[in-house]
């Protein structure tokens, strides 16, 4: 994992271009993922820096191991997964806008009792990794390849 912490400090992948006549129709040539996909992303790093303790009942914190049959879970996680690929690339400020604008948002919500885990009871302690289960073969394909 500090792989992944490392790479909001990696200004070696930033993409600086002073060709000022680059064409706007041009796409630029995309920076390498960091992470395959929002599975490996929830996999590998979102749930050990998120490590809050969940559980049922009147927990304050929810969260479901199965994040992947939520179809909210997905899209906010996915949405989640890449803002942090384009906002690793800024060394300067990109892990605190990161944190501020996509993850403390986003996670919040999903979180939330009233979230959509409410229903969950998968449960951790303080300080543990948010409980995973590995998603059915094919729902998050490699994008890297």
């Amino acid at each position: 994992m500090s792989d992944a912490i490392d790479a909001f400090r990696d200004d070696e992948d930033v993409i600086v271009s002073d060709d000022a006549s680059a064409s706007l129709d041009t796409p630029a040539e995309l920076p390498e993922l960091f992470y395959s996909s929002v599975d490996e992303f929830v996999r590998e790093y979102l749930r050990h820096v998120y490590t809050r303790p969940a559980g049922p009942g009147n927990a304050r914190y929810r969260w479901a191991a199965q994040w992947w049959h939520y179809p909210e879970a997905i899209a906010r996680l996915e949405a989640l997964w890449r803002s942090w690929e384009h906002l690793r690339q800024d060394a300067a400020t990109g892990a605190s806008t990161w944190w501020r604008d996509h993850a403390d948002h986003h996670m919040s919500v999903l979180l939330s009792p009233d979230g959509p885990f409410a229903r969950s009871k998968d449960s951790c302690e303080p300080g543990e990794p948010l409980p995973y289960a590995k998603p059915p073969a094919g729902w998050f394909p490699d994008t890297k390849r």
